[in-house]
C-alpha cells in the first residue's frame, strides 16, 4: 500500500506553486522599492528591472518589448483587449461600438463571457461560436459570422477545463480576411506549448504569471504594434500611457523569471507530464467503469485530464480525495462557488448530470510518478464509495 506524507496537488490549471528560482528572485528583489517612474537612482533601478522582464517575456513569445503591457491579471488583460468596444476617448481608431461585433466561443473563461454580456448591453453585436464534442470550433461557422463584420474575434488558445487547443493561426487569418481583429486568451497556453505571436498573427494575446509558477496579481497583454487600443485603467503615464497605476515591480520581476525558467524547462517537462498523464488515463480506463474523458484526444494540454464518472457527484469526489490528501478540481476555480454545471462541459454536449460528475486533474512540474500511483490507488475506491451513496447509479 502507498502512503502519503503530504498533500498532493493536482490543480495546476487553477494556480501553480512558485518555482524555487522565482521565489529566490523575489527575495533578491525585495529591496528594489523605488517608484519606476521616478528619475532618481532608486526609480531607475526599478525601471531597469521591469524593462528586463518585459524583454524576456517579449522574446519568449516572439514579440517586441514595446508590445507588452503589464497588468494585474489575465482577467484584466482580457478586459483590456475588449475595452476597445467602450472607448470614448477619441484616441482609439476602432469603430464605434454601435457598428462593431464581438465573436467569441461558448467555452471561454468567465472573464470573457461576463464582459461580452456587459458589452452586449452597451450595444455591441455579440456572436458565440459553437464547439464540437472535443471543444473545437468550426472554422466554417467563424467564416460565416465574419462576413462584412467590423470588430474582434476572441478565442482562447487552450481551454482551462478540458485542455483543448484551438488553431489560433487559422482563426486569426479568418478574422483578418474580413477586416476584424484577433485576440486569444493564452493564459493556459503560454509556458506549456510553443507560442509565437508572429506565427499566430494575433493582434492581442493574454498571459498570466501564476499559471506558470510565478506569483498571482501580475499578467500581461501583448498588443501588436499599430493595433487600435484603449486603456481599461486611465489616470497615469505608466506602460506608455496604456495602463495607469504604479507598476508591481516585484510581480513583474517574478513574471520575467518564471518565463525565463519556462524557456529552459518547458520542452522536457511537457514530455514528462505527457507520460504521467498517459499512465493515469490508462489506469482510470482499466480500473473504473462508466467513465468519459473530456477534451480533444490529441490537441490537448499534456497536463490536463478531465473525466466524467457516471453516477458520481464531482464535489463529493473532490472532498473524498481531499481527505486522502489529493487535491483536484471540478472545473474552473473562478466558478467553483457556483452550483451550476460547467458551461464548458455543457457546450461539448454533456448532460447536466454528466457535467456535475466530472473532475479536472491538472498535473504540474512538481508532480511525480509516485503521486500518480497514489491517485491511481485511491481514486477507484473513492468513486465506488460515492456511487454507492448515489441514487442515480
Amino acid at each position: 500500500m502507498s502512503s502519503i506524507k503530504k498533500p498532493i496537488y493536482f490543480d495546476n490549471n487553477a494556480t501553480t506553486p512558485l518555482h524555487p528560482q522565482v521565489k529566490a528572485e523575489i527575495t533578491k528583489a525585495l529591496d528594489i522599492f523605488g517608484n519606476p517612474s521616478s528619475l532618481h537612482q532608486f526609480g531607475r533601478k526599478a525601471n531597469e528591472a521591469i524593462e528586463h522582464s518585459r524583454k524576456t517575456i517579449a522574446t519568449f513569445i516572439g514579440a517586441n518589448p514595446e508590445e507588452i503591457i503589464f497588468v494585474g491579471s489575465g482577467s484584466e488583460a482580457n478586459n483590456t483587449a475588449l475595452s476597445i468596444f467602450c472607448c470614448q476617448s477619441g484616441k482609439c481608431s476602432f469603430q464605434s461600438k454601435n457598428q462593431s461585433s464581438l465573436i467569441t466561443t461558448r467555452i471561454e473563461h468567465p472573464c470573457i463571457l461576463e464582459t461580452s454580456r456587459c458589452l452586449k448591453g452597451k450595444g455591441t453585436n455579440m456572436f458565440y461560436l459553437d464547439v464540437d464534442e472535443y471543444g473545437k470550433i468550426n472554422p466554417n461557422q467563424l467564416k460565416d459570422l465574419t462576413t462584412n463584420k467590423i470588430g474582434l474575434v476572441s478565442v482562447m488558445m487552450a481551454n482551462n477545463e478540458i485542455g483543448t487547443i484551438q488553431d489560433i493561426k487559422e482563426i486569426a487569418k479568418i478574422a483578418h480576411n474580413s477586416g476584424m481583429l484577433a485576440h486569444t486568451d493564452a493564459v493556459q497556453a503560454v509556458g506549456k506549448i510553443p507560442v509565437n505571436v508572429g506565427e499566430l498573427d494575433v493582434d492581442f494575446l493574454t498571459m498570466s504569471a501564476h499559471k506558470i509558477y510565478g506569483p498571482k496579481g501580475i499578467g500581461a497583454l501583448y498588443v501588436k504594434k499599430g493595433t487600435p487600443f484603449c486603456p481599461l485603467i486611465h489616470g497615469g503615464h505608466q506602460e506608455q500611457g496604456r495602463r495607469a497605476g504604479t507598476e508591481s515591480t516585484l510581480g513583474i520581476i517574478a513574471f520575467g523569471k518564471a518565463i525565463e525558467m519556462r524557456a529552459k524547462e518547458m520542452t522536457e517537462e511537457e514530455t514528462r507530464l505527457s507520460q504521467l498523464k498517459n499512465i493515469l488515463k490508462s489506469a482510470i480506463e482499466e480500473k473504473i467503469p462508466d467513465i468519459k474523458f473530456n477534451g480533444h484526444p490529441t490537441d490537448c494540454l499534456t497536463g490536463t485530464l478531465n473525466v466524467s464518472f457516471t453516477g458520481a457527484e464531482g464535489e463529493a469526489i473532490l472532498l473524498y480525495l481531499d481527505l486522502e490528501g489529493i487535491c483536484v478540481s471540478t472545473g474552473s476555480a473562478c466558478a467553483s462557488g457556483s452550483l451550476d454545471p460547467s458551461h464548458v462541459l455543457l457546450a461539448v454536449g454533456l448532460s447536466a448530470e454528466q457535467a456535475h460528475g466530472s473532475i479536472r486533474i491538472s498535473i504540474g512540474r512538481e508532480n511525480t510518478i509516485e503521486d500518480i500511483n497514489y491517485l491511481i490507488e485511491k481514486l477507484p475506491k473513492v468513486i465506488k464509495k460515492v456511487r454507492n451513496m448515489s441514487t442515480a447509479y
